[in-house]
């Protein structure tokens, strides 16, 4: 908190954490940040151009000419503009300026859109003017009341300051549009003038403080107003990233106000819990637990415990002292819980029975070998084993429930594939057409006709280098920001795709960067591209071979990222879960939002699949009670790979399962129609294929088969071409993947390596540079086949020489 006295200074006070009494804040899920906003105390006097609180106007009207020096009619306008607005202040009472303008009617409000007239004075260009000299201090509304037009630059001449123009010249040179340059600079500007502070003293707590103050007059960062986004965005980062804040400040400044991870002592306090002697023992067992515990599984063992269990203990049983529960009130418990807090019953008590029971066990372990920290606390668990009679129906039930919403699903994914491929393909197009068009012109893509809008606002933003193309959909008059619609088009496009295509879960998607890309060459030299998976719910790494389709959509991602930004952006993200940020990386999934380029949360992809979902409603009602989830596409995958003969213990590896009764769970659909399916499937098929592939083979035929592979024999073993095929590679076979060296042929290759070196050192000698590539080529080749021999020399099994059939038979 802060006060402000007479004089103008700031009095600072002991900031306190923002409590819900204001309304801004409390609706934000940034409120509890673990900088805390602060008003900034002034150190030294902002004076560049001395203490002017008390200087005569004839003096600040000609400080005015000689800062900004400017031609005849400008310095004329400027001064008549100063003089008048001091002469009205003047009028009012106060030794000082600050004093005057404290006292006067604009000091709140600022100056209404009728001031001008009224007091026959250009109160804009005063106030701008004024304020740029420190000649007195504003609070935010009253500033702001004013288009501030052109503020900044004027700002940072008036204050001579060589720090304050580094950052200019940093913010200059950062990779955003214009306009949130321009923006950047004037939120420091305007900060510096409303705490009345030097750039020196300008802190992360006092900028966040600027940012909640602009977010609560409505001066969010994209339109007035707006109370929920923060200004000072892209100011945040450039201060950072120069050095103005420490290096350990937060990355954003939303991620300033998020909370981060609590403390043990933090869990277990979210919950009121009257006993403070089992609150205590709350924290040091989880204290003890979260050695072997994410923070995401931490969290909830606290939650059962403490707000689960041990509070709603105490609402049913005040004064409980000790862990005995009596039986009455362990079965009050027991139906309690049956609901959550929402009202909404819950679907299984068991994780919240095994958290308690679990935690009486542990007490009963640990006092064996610390009696005199644990021993006091041991009780019967209430919780018997019976409890759990018909656990594993409830759990046949859920896997029940899973398999009815993949089998529902399932039909409906070519739809919403053929969708979003479909909207990508059509925006692509039309933001391609529409580039050239002019104002008012039409064009006719896919069945529709589009006219290019052009408006002062159109024009605002291509004056500032801004890519930006709306049409008038002629069809139903819908406005279409095309830049904005492809853009989401193309991402909704990538999510289904990758998602579909890989089977990886939410959070592993959205941790997927340039860096989870990596090649793999098999012995024969083929090439085969890897997606690598982070470490997520199991904690461990692995790795995807990526098929066609998967390495085209990755393959796009990067080129969008590269057309746009010139590379992958290194950014930070923020983890929901383990509620930390990570380190700067160049994640695949990351756009650019307003003036900051953003990691894609799980709940912006939760609302493009729900919003795609819903549009396909119209046509498609089936998508009305069926939307799809991140963890759908997850099962539906692991359904077709197990449907397409992929055995489940591999399946298992490419969803990251460490029990095959979890992938198991996954294609569950398929085990109540498993052999009639089978059967279906195989006389299906003998019906489909041609009854002449049944009938015996001819003589001739039989006599080509054998010719084929007599054939396919070459001086150094054998060519594993398919049958009924030539040679592809013009019988250049040392580098043909397709040549299988025999092992009694080894000593002929290092008769022919001898005689490719002596050619080497021949076209060394006579500089032929193509030869010299062409043989290196050969001798890497001749290498590969050499080991390939080698090893087959090793792990070679004779199985005797079949006989040829003879002909007639």
């Amino acid at each position: 908190m802060a006060e402000q006295t007479s004089t103008g200074r700031v009095r600072r006070t002991t900031p306190t954490r923002p409590t819900d009494e204001d309304p801004v804040m409390a609706r934000s899920k940034y409120r509890a940040g673990t900088i805390l906003p602060a008003v900034p105390t002034p150190q030294v006097a902002p004076t560049p151009h001395g203490d002017l609180s008390r200087a005569s106007i004839a003096s600040i009207v000609d400080l005015a000419e000689q800062v900004w020096p400017a031609s005849g009619w400008t310095i004329r306008d400027r001064r008549a503009a100063v003089r008048g607005l001091l002469e009205v202040l003047h009028r009012v009472p106060g030794r000082t300026w600050q004093q005057r303008w404290n006292a006067s009617d604009y000091a709140q409000t600022g100056f209404p859109t009728t001031a001008q007239t009224d007091l026959r004075v250009n109160v804009t260009l005063a106030l701008k003017l004024l304020l740029c000299l420190r000649v007195f201090r504003p609070t935010l509304p009253a500033m702001r009341a004013t288009a501030m037009v052109g503020y900044a630059p004027m700002f940072v001449t008036a204050q001579q300051d060589a720090d304050l123009d580094r950052f200019c010249s940093h913010v200059e040179a950062m990779p955003v549009p214009a306009d949130a340059r321009r923006t950047a600079v004037f939120d420091v500007a305007c900060a510096l003038t409303v705490f009345g502070i030097r750039f020196a003293e300008l802190a992360p707590a006092g900028f966040l403080q600027y940012a909640w103050d602009c977010r609560r007059n409505g001066l969010g960062a994209y339109t007035r107003s707006s109370t929920t986004t923060f200004a000072g965005q892209v100011a945040w980062k450039a201060l950072r990233e120069m050095g103005q804040f420490p290096p350990d400040t937060p990355p954003t400044l939303q991620a300033a106000g998020q909370r981060g991870q609590l403390s043990v002592t933090g869990l277990v306090d979210r919950y009121a819990i009257v006993n403070r002697a089992v609150r205590q023992l709350l924290i040091d067992y989880l204290t003890r637990r979260a050695t072997t515990l994410d923070y995401a599984s931490l969290t909830g063992l606290a939650r059962w415990l403490a707000g689960v269990f041990w509070s709603k203990v105490e609402k049913i049983a005040p004064g409980q002292a000790d862990l005995r529960i009596p039986t009455q009130v362990y079965d009050q418990w027991r139906a309690a819980i049956r609901q959550r807090e929402d009202g909404r019953e819950r679907l299984s008590v068991d994780p919240i029975l095994l958290a308690v029971r679990s935690f009486y066990l542990d007490l009963h372990t640990w006092s064996v070998a610390e009696p005199e920290r644990w021993a006091r606390w041991v009780a019967p668990c209430p919780i018997n084993p019976g409890d759990f009679a018909g656990s594993a129906r409830r759990h046949r039930k859920a896997r029940e429930r899973s398999a009815e919403r993949t089998r529902t699903r399932q039909p409906l994914l070519p739809v919403l594939v053929a969708d979003v491929n479909r909207r990508r393909d059509h925006l692509g197009r039309l933001l391609e057409a529409g580039a050239g068009m002019a104002a008012g012109q039409s064009l006719s893509l896919g069945g529709r006709t589009y006219t290019r809008v052009w408006t002062d606002y159109d024009q605002q933003l291509a004056a500032d280098g801004i890519d930006h193309l709306r049409v008038r959909d002629e069809t139903d008059g819908q406005i279409i920001n095309v830049n904005r619609a492809e853009d989401a088009a193309f991402w909704e496009w990538a999510i289904v795709e990758t998602l579909r295509l890989s089977g990886i879960r939410i959070e592993e998607l959205l941790e997927l960067s340039q860096l989870s890309i990596r090649r793999y060459q098999r012995p024969n030299g083929e090439t085969i591209a890897l997606l690598v998976i982070a470490p997520s719910k199991s904690d461990r790494e692995r790795v995807i071979p990526m098929s066609a389709e998967l390495f085209a959509v990755i393959a796009a991602i990067i080129r969008r990222h590269t057309d746009r930004a010139g590379g992958i952006p290194a950014i930070s993200r923020y983890d929901t879960h383990e509620k930390v940020h990570t380190p700067a990386m160049p994640f695949l999934f990351q756009r650019q939002r307003g003036p900051t380029r953003t990691v894609f949360g799980q709940h912006i992809v939760l609302e493009l699949l729900r919003r795609r979902c819903e549009a396909l409603a119209d046509q498609h009602p089936e998508f009305g009670q069926a939307r799809f989830t991140p963890h759908d596409f997850r099962r539906i995958f692991a359904t077709d790979l197990v449907n397409n003969g992929l055995p489940i213990h591999i399946g298992a590896a490419l969803l990251g399962h460490l029990d095959l009764e979890t992938t198991r769970g996954y294609v569950a659909v398929f085990e109540e129609d498993l052999v009639r399916h089978y059967q279906a499937f195989l006389d299906r098929r003998r019906r489909l294929r041609p009854v002449e592939e049944y009938r015996p083979a001819t003589d001739t035929e039989w006599a080509k088969f054998e010719e084929h592979f007599d054939k396919r024999k070459v001086e150094l073993g054998n060519c594993g071409r398919p049958y009924g095929t030539g040679c592809a590679h013009e019988h250049a076979c040392l580098r043909c993947p397709m040549l299988h060296v025999h092992p009694d042929m080894l000593p002929r290759l290092e008769l022919i390596e001898t005689d490719l070196l002596a050619r080497r050192s021949r076209a060394e000698a006579e500089h032929w540079l193509g030869e010299i590539e062409g043989i290196d080529t050969t001798l890497a080749r001749l290498a590969d086949k050499r080991q390939q021999a080698q090893r087959l020399a090793r792990t070679a099994v004779p199985l005797g020489v079949p006989t040829l059939r003879t002909t007639g038979r």
